[in-house]
């Protein structure tokens, strides 16, 4: 049995402020940032709405895929946002 891991993106507004993240459990990683438990970046601003997110097999393949959104130029992550939910929609709603 496989496990799945997931590379997500978090906003708090569309087009505005984004956070990258990865986790095992996108369910209860998506629940803590909108109840404000993950101190940090996110939490200061804000950033609970999710609005894109891919699975892979394997943790390797999440984190390379994870390093690769943060280098990425802004421009290139709202156009990846944009082809998933071209409103901004909550996905985990």
């Amino acid at each position: 049995m496989s496990k799945t891991y997931y590379v997500y993106i978090v906003a708090n507004a569309k087009n505005g402020i984004i956070y990258i993240g990865s986790t095992s459990n996108l369910e209860q990683r998506i629940h803590k940032h909108k109840l404000k438990l993950i101190d940090g970046f996110s939490k200061k601003y804000n950033t609970t709405m999710l609005v894109y997110y891919e699975t892979t097999d394997s943790a390797e393949a999440m984190i390379t895929r994870e390093r690769q959104l943060k280098h990425w130029k802004r421009d290139w992550k709202i156009g990846l946002i944009n082809t998933a939910s071209p409103e901004w929609k909550d996905l985990a709603i």
